[in-house]
């Protein structure tokens, strides 16, 4: 064992201690006490889904630069509930392979204290009972996120705070910035962390709302996601016809699940799935992957090569249940002719980032603070100040100001020059793990 890592080790089972001292329905203490005693912070980190379990990970990993010892590291939260993997996408099926899974939970020192010391068996250990080459239902990677949460809650350099960031007041004078929680407390740091999340795009599409059909009934993406609750959402002796909209791996995921009740528990379930793409797949190449981030993958690629494609559809048992429905070049008329006979319809039509903070800042001649409006670099995880006078490659960076995590990933250039951006817990892992060194020197 290396001595950072020992040293690590040793502050989390004195942590540990201390948890199983107070016993687990007691968790909750480690999660609400006030930050207003805490005066500053080296670093405050929002959100405490994978993104922000990556990045507080990887803050851990630079404590001594960070002087977390003496500065406590702040975690924000609502619940620390291993976010929206845990709350809504456990029954959903990975395109991350399990090994890689295990891999993200070995790549920093602090996790790898907290795998050591939580007793076994436990998540990684039955990570590790799972083939390591495919995929597996994303209740395992939940597992993981909540086993590392708690660790890093308990950790000697960590104050979780249960709540949520209102506001943040950046000072230009002196770069600290004033984070305000919605208990009214707050704390100063120089460095924030924004690890928000994204969520399904709900907003009916244009085309769409324009037809004013108010008699089809939303299903809401997550929903869709979750057989569980999905198949609670029908009546089994209606006869029921759900448009689906897309030809994402989410829209698959959602054809899959709505085949199957329709092929089992609800017979009278149809299914129109309007697309205007044709199905692209990942394809592995030499040392990369060909559409990584928006190919099929998985078990969501294999069902559509065996049901949905050109060649394998007018053959397949669900094109008894589906109607495929063509929008490429005339969106409009294809819903006009097609919607009214639907009764639900789900939109698979992508994410979009939660609402962040207010953020502001006091100009270094005083006055009152100005809203600040940023936007994203996703080359170094930093922002800077929306404004014309910004090119591209002259921009004026905002001090201490950092994102990662599905609402601010990192965008990547294959070999043949496509442009995508890395969602992913092992993605995260590695584009933080690049850019946290220089998020502490700036």
């Amino acid at each position: 064992m290396t001595g950072a890592l020992g040293a690590v080790r040793i502050r989390f089972l004195a942590a540990r201690s201390r948890q199983l001292r107070y016993g687990m329905d007691n968790m909750n203490r480690f999660y609400s006490a006030a930050t207003a005693s805490l005066p500053s912070s080296s670093a405050v980190v929002v959100g405490a889904g994978p993104g922000g379990i990556t990045v507080l990970g990887n803050l851990l990993e630079h404590g001594a630069e960070l002087q977390a010892d003496r500065e406590k590291l702040v975690w924000v939260d609502p619940h620390f509930q291993g976010g929206r993997v845990n709350a809504r996408y456990r029954e959903v099926p990975s395109n991350t392979k399990v090994n890689l899974f295990v891999q993200f939970a070995h790549d920093v020192s602090p996790f790898k204290a907290i795998v050591e010391a939580t007793p076994k068996p436990n998540a990684l250990t039955t990570l590790l009972e799972l083939p390591q080459d495919q995929g597996c239902q994303l209740s395992y990677a939940a597992d993981m996120c909540l086993m590392l949460t708690e660790g890093l809650a308990t950790n000697p350099q960590v104050q979780a705070h249960r709540g949520t960031v209102t506001s943040a007041v950046l000072d230009e004078k002196t770069n600290v910035w004033k984070v305000v929680f919605d208990d009214g407390s707050h704390v100063s740091t120089s460095k924030l962390a924004l690890c928000t999340g994204s969520a399904p795009v709900s907003k009916t599409l244009p085309a769409i709302e324009r037809m004013h059909q108010q008699s089809l009934k939303p299903v809401d993406l997550d929903t869709a996601l979750t057989p569980s609750i999905l198949a609670k959402t029908f009546d089994p002796a209606a006869e029921t016809t759900v448009a689906v909209i897309g030809a994402s791996h989410s829209a698959i995921l959602v054809l899959m699940n709505l085949v199957r009740l329709a092929t089992s528990t609800h017979p009278h379930l149809r299914i129109k799935w309007f697309t205007r793409n044709e199905l692209r797949y990942a394809e592995y190449k030499d040392g990369w992957i060909l559409r990584d981030n928006t190919g099929l993958k998985g078990q969501a690629a294999d069902w559509a090569r065996q049901n949905l494609d050109d060649k394998t559809f007018p053959d397949s048992p669900v094109s008894k249940v589906i109607t495929k429905v063509w929008t490429a070049r005339k969106e409009e008329e294809a819903y006009k002719a097609e919607l009214p006979a639907c009764t639900h319809i789900v939109q698979a039509v992508g994410y979009a980032r939660n609402p962040l903070p207010s953020l502001e800042i006091i100009r270094k001649d005083g006055g009152a603070p100005e809203s600040l409006q940023v936007e994203y670099d996703d080359l170094t995880g930093r922002f800077y100040e929306k404004s014309s006078s910004n090119t591209q490659d002259e921009k004026k960076y905002i001090p201490g100001l950092f994102g990662a995590g599905i609402a601010f990933p990192e965008r990547v250039t294959d070999p043949h020059g496509n442009v995508e951006h890395a969602v992913g817990f092992w993605k995260f892992m590695k584009f933080v793990k690049k850019v946290v060194p220089g998020w502490i020197k700036s």
